[in-house]
Formats: structure tokens, C-alpha cells, sequence
């Protein structure tokens, strides 16, 4: 379980650590932290100024970088490492990912995301609890051909239901059995991979972990898997939905709290009169999430290709399997919340794999804890397949849908008062301003389809 608040270390502790890293072949470190789009940033250390760098001497240009809300006249920001965090590469040995938080002048930065979810955590810990987190990542395996085109890195893929294909899964058997070595290697204890429903898309279980590691964990498997990817001759791409006639890669989130002291399940109660087997504690969760919903989706579907995923229909398969309705159910997953069967956990769909997990698990967590702290109640699951029921019917049961687009997404972000308590008002801003304009550049780009659509038909 990482520390999660850097910077608390004395010498002897760092000069330890760094004789051990030495030992076991480390020659350099990757002074790391992820920008606003979850993408990971870092300078290489040699391993001699390892203790100069646990104590912020890597110093970052937040102007530089997307969301971090600085001007090129400011100081620059200071990256104290998480010791505890600290990740040799299996598949090189010779580099350790040492991720942490950005501080000015040895201040927490508040627009740093790590610190907005150690904020929240902070919150929680008042409750005696902490919460957990799973997420299931999924991802695509693809090259471009001689046109440039987007295609499964392996030509033979292409049966149109693929989903749980063996053939498929044992042509990648190769690059997969040597990222879940490497995975079960630093401590994720992978529980089962599979091939998904589209073409070239995998799917990982793995153990989960306290938010905060499983945030870490989730950024190093995205840089692992990308740099072994290429490794192998291909590229493998956390792009929420890269075919529009096939599924696309959900992140779900599979969240619980525990009792801060003992471990224990605080969303269990195996006697709920609702029948889904969890706490009235997770059902006020339930509520917050439900509640801020449209805000949550602009941080856990954080992409235009997002909304092309949070459809019904559009695979080769038929349903999409990802979610439209903010609803929640058991064991049913057409909808935003599940409730998993024999598992007492809560289960957000609305997650996507290109989110930033410190920001995502943030919101969610502060979701959360808004349903708690007003004893919020999202009402009884609704056993029913939301994609098959007509408008007059969700309009019946009172369920609202989530954002169709990336702008709905950031307007709602920018509506809801939880952004603000969340990230504050200047993380606020900035993610509000980054996502709108990625919106409008999109938006306002010329496609294929509209020439194909309009040049000879007007």
C-alpha cells in the first residue's frame, strides 16, 4: 500500500531504499506524475541522486504542461516521490518508476490530481474508513495497414463475435504471457484475461487495492502495456471506442470501503432488505454517485471518442455493453451502477480506460461521501434491460440518461458544485477549459464522413 503523502522520509530510510534499488539493478529512476489527461510525465535520475530526488529536486514546468494552471514567469513545480511506490520495470530492470505528487515550495499543488485524490481519502479517513478500488482495464491491440487504416494487430482477427475467443486469445498468447508476468511480478496477482467482444480488445483482472494504488497501478500497467506493445511490432491503445462498429474499452470501476482499523467490509450486510447484499452505507454511496453522475462522466469518459462509446447499439454484436441510463441494479449491467452478484462492491460502468484514475476514483469518492454525509437514498434496484425499455417507460421510472457528448459531459462538470469541492476552483477551470476546446477542435474539424455524406449529394 503506497504512502501516498511523499516527502515524510529521513536519510537513512532513502539511502536504504536506494542501496536496495542499486542492488537489484537500478541504475535510473522516472521522477513521475500523470498531467490532466492521465498521461504520464517524468525525468530520468541517475540512482546516485536518488535522495536528492525523493526530497523534489526534479523540478517541472506546470505551464508546460496541460491543467497545471501555471504561467511560464511562475516557479516551478517540485515532484516528491511516493517511497513506497516505487516500481522496478520487469522488462527493464535497469529503470524504477518512482511516481508522486507535484508541491511549490513544498506545498501540496493543489491541480495536481494525486493530490486531489489524497484529499478525499483524507475526507474519508475522518469516517474511520478507506476506500477501495478495482478497476478491470481494457484495451486494443492494432497496427495501421499501407492506407494508414486502424486494424487488429493480428490480420486473422477479425470473426465478427469474439468475444471469450480462444484462437484469438492464444494468437496474442505471446505478448500477453509476458505482461502478466510482468504484472504478477510487482504485486497486481492477475486473476484471469480474456479476449473481448471486438477485435484485437483484452480484457485484465487483477486484485484490487486502496485507491491510491490502485490509481499507481492503473498508470504503470498503461505504460507497460504500451511500451511492450511496441516491443512486439504493434500498438496497443486505451482509445475508449478506435472501431465504430465494434465495442468499445470500459475501466469500471468496482469500488468498496473498509473499516479503517480492522479491514472489514463496511459495504457488506448480508441481511438488506433490497436483496443486493451490501450496507446502507453503500446504498447512500450509491445515491452520491447517482446524484452527480453527469459531472463524474466528464472525468471517467474524459474524451470525444468517449460518447461513441455510452451508446445502445453499435457493435457487431449488437448492444455496446457500456452504459446510458443513470440507474442502478443488481447484477444488471445495463445500467450506470451494478451491484455484482456475491460480492458486496459497487460497480460504476460509466468509466472508460482513458480516465485519469487519481481523478476519476476523486470524484467518485467525493460523490460518495456527499450520499453518506446526507444519507442520500438512490431508491430500489431496478430490475429491468434499460436497453430495451421505450422513452415513456424511462420517463416512468424517473431515470435521466448521462452525457451524450464530451460538451454535455464538461457542462455538467461545470454545473455541479462537486467539481469545485472536489479539485477546487482552479482545477476546476482548467479541466473545464482543456476538455472544451477538445471538444470545439474536434467539433469544428472537416471528417470523412461529411465528405462522404455531402460532396456530391448537395
Amino acid at each position: 500500500m503506497a504512502s501516498s503523502k511523499p516527502g515524510n522520509y529521513d536519510v537513512e530510510t532513502l539511502e536504504r531504499k536506494r542501496d536496495e534499488l542499486a542492488a537489484a539493478g537500478v541504475e535510473y529512476c522516472l521522477s513521475s506524475f500523470i498531467d490532466i489527461h492521465g498521461v504520464t510525465k517524468a525525468k530520468s535520475v541517475p540512482i546516485a541522486h536518488f535522495v536528492n530526488m525523493m526530497n523534489g529536486s526534479e523540478l517541472y514546468t506546470g505551464a508546460a504542461i496541460d491543467g497545471l494552471g501555471q504561467e511560464p514567469s511562475d516557479d516551478e513545480l517540485a515532484l516528491w516521490p511516493d517511497l513506497e511506490a516505487i516500481t522496478q520495470m520487469p522488462w527493464e530492470p535497469t529503470v524504477a518508476w518512482a511516481p508522486g505528487s507535484l508541491k511549490l515550495h513544498e506545498e501540496p499543488w493543489p491541480m495536481d490530481t494525486r493530490n486531489v485524490l489524497q484529499r478525499q481519502i483524507d475526507r474519508l479517513a475522518e469516517h474511520g474508513l478507506i476506500f477501495n478500488l478495482g478497476i478491470e482495464p481494457e484495451f486494443f491491440l492494432v497496427r495501421r495497414n499501407a492506407d494508414g487504416e486502424v486494424v487488429p494487430a493480428d490480420p486473422k482477427n477479425v470473426i465478427p463475435r469474439a468475444a471469450y475467443d480462444i484462437v484469438n486469445l492464444l494468437e496474442a498468447q505471446p505478448f500477453l504471457d509476458q505482461l502478466i508476468k510482468n504484472m504478477n511480478s510487482v504485486g497486481y496477482d492477475v486473476h484471469s484475461y480474456d479476449h473481448e467482444d471486438a477485435n484485437g480488445q483484452f480484457e485484465l483482472d487483477f486484485s484490487y487495492a486502496d485507491s491510491m494504488t490502485m490509481a499507481d497501478r492503473l498508470t504503470f500497467l498503461r505504460l507497460m502495456t504500451k511500451v511492450m506493445a511496441r516491443e512486439h511490432g504493434f500498438e496497443a491503445t486505451f482509445m475508449p471506442k478506435p472501431y465504430s462498429n465494434r465495442t468499445g474499452s470500459g475501466g469500471h470501476f468496482n469500488m468498496s470501503m473498509a473499516d479503517i482499523k480492522t479491514g472489514e467490509n463496511a459495504f457488506a450486510d448480508p441481511n438488506d432488505p433490497r436483496g443486493c447484499g451490501v450496507s446502507k452505507l453503500a446504498y447512500h454511496f450509491i445515491a452520491g454517485v447517482l446524484k452527480h453522475a453527469k459531472a463524474i462522466c466528464a472525468v471517467t469518459c474524459p474524451t470525444v471518442n468517449s460518447y461513441k462509446r455510452l451508446v445502445v447499439a453499435g457493435s457487431m454484436t449488437g448492444f455496446t455493453w457500456a452504459p446510458v441510463f443513470i440507474s442502478y441494479g443488481n447484477n444488471n449491467r445495463t445500467h450506470m451502477v451494478r451491484i455484482p452478484m456475491n460480492s458486496p462492491r459497487v460497480e460504476s460502468r460509466a468509466v472508460d480506460i482513458s480516465v485519469n484514475p487519481y481523478l476519476g476514483a476523486a470524484m467518485m469518492l467525493g460523490a460518495g461521501l456527499d450520499g453518506i454525509e446526507n444519507e442520500l437514498d438512490p431508491g430500489d434496484p431496478i430490475d429491468l434491460n434499460m436497453y430495451l425499455q421505450p422513452p415513456e417507460k424511462i420517463t416512468e421510472l424517473g431515470v435521466d440518461t448521462l452525457p451524450r457528448t464530451l460538451l454535455e459531459a464538461v457542462e455538467a462538470f461545470a454545473a455541479d458544485p462537486l467539481s469545485e469541492a472536489v479539485c477546487g476552483t482552479d482545477l476546476r477551470d482548467a479541466f473545464v477549459e482543456v476538455k472544451s476546446q477538445e471538444w470545439w477542435d474536434y467539433h469544428n474539424t472537416v471528417s470523412q464522413w461529411e465528405y462522404d455524406r455531402y460532396l456530391e449529394f448537395l
